[in-house]
Formats: structure tokens, sequence, C-alpha cells
């Protein structure tokens, strides 16, 4: 009982335990399922996930992901029941920067699909990070 009388470990113990929340406050805080390129990579060549580019027709035909199917956000809420038959498989969404794959996270989610990722950074990540682009 000493070790709590001393008030310097009470307060070394408070220190450890804000840094570790603060340490833990991006994972905790973080919306969504958004994957790097390198994780997207990853599950598109393991568990076999289907690319979605939510951009426009015109945007995807000036380049898109390998193997990479254009369903524009506008048409997105109208066509969910077409994307995938199992809705267990995989989904990886991927706009231009991010934002608008995120948006239709949430309308896939809702739609039943189980497994929605966003790419981060979408398209322009994508390339910065030296990956094939399709056009």
């Amino acid at each position: 009982m000493s070790f709590f009388a001393n008030y310097l470990n009470i307060a070394l113990i408070a220190i450890a335990l804000v840094s570790g929340v603060l340490l833990a406050w991006p994972t905790i805080t973080r919306r969504g399922h958004g994957l790097s390129a390198a994780d997207a990579t990853q599950l598109i060549n393991r568990r076999n996930a289907v690319v979605l580019d939510v951009r426009t027709a015109e945007q995807y035909g000036q380049g898109h992901l390998p193997q990479a199917r254009n369903y524009p956000f506008e048409e997105l809420t109208a066509k969910a029941s077409q994307i995938s038959k199992n809705k267990g498989t995989p989904l990886l969404l991927v706009c231009q920067n991010g934002q608008r794959a995120r948006k239709a996270e949430q309308v896939l989610t809702d739609a039943g699909y189980a497994e929605v990722y966003s790419l981060q950074g979408g398209l322009e990540a994508w390339q910065t990070a030296g990956m094939p682009v399709v056009k």
C-alpha cells in the first residue's frame, strides 16, 4: 500500500493511462473501414474483393483500378442489389480522393453487404503508391 501513498507513483500511473488513451484515440474514433493501397491489394488478391469505382463514367474512363466496375455514386442506391450475389463478399470502394467512397460505404452497408471498405485517399493515393491504373 505504500506504493499508492507516494504521489509521484500516482502521477506516473495517471500519465501512463492518459498516454495510452491518446495513442489509442485514432483507432477508437476511426469511422468506416478505410484501407491503405497495400491493404487494399491484399484484400483484392487474398479475398477476391469486388472493386467498385463510384466516380462518374467520365472519370472512370480516364483511369481506374484493374478489374474495377463502375457504379457511379448517384446510381449506387438503385443498383446496390446488382453488385454481388453473395453479400458476404468483400467490397472495395474507390473514388478520386476517398470522400465519395466513404459515403458509399454507408449506402452499401445499409443494403446488407457485410464487408465494405473504402480506399483511403482514393485513386490519388493508389497512384501515389505506384500501383497500376487501367485506362
